[in-house]
């Protein structure tokens, strides 16, 4: 993997058109498979793909990593509470972006 390409991850630049494999998923953020299985297992990343040698991540999956990694250092979460922050945390920004399409409709 060229280090351009490490350099782009760390950036948080990709976006979910962007691919990677279990492999490069695990180098990137320093995870054992077994790591990504239970983030899989919980909801936390969903990969593409049928079965682990044919999964592929889009590049938003690192973010939720990054995400999920700070929830458990900072706030002492486990895998399932990480999960539940990661849905509710999603939801509010759903919801924002209605109220925000709501109130601009009334302009």
């Amino acid at each position: 993997m060229s280090k351009d390409l490490l350099t782009l991850y760390a950036a948080d630049v990709l976006d979910e058109h962007y691919k990677l494999t279990l492999a490069q998923l695990c180098r990137t953020c320093h995870l054992a498979p077994e790591q990504v299985f239970e983030l899989v297992e919980y909801g936390i990343v969903e990969p593409h793909g049928n079965r682990p040698t044919h999964w592929r991540f889009s590049g938003i999956a690192l973010t939720r990593i990054h995400r999920a990694r700070r929830l458990e250092q900072d706030l002492g979460l486990n895998t399932a509470g990480v999960a539940l922050v990661l849905d509710l945390l999603d939801e509010l920004q759903q919801l924002r972006a209605r109220i925000r399409r709501l109130e601009g409709a009334d302009d």
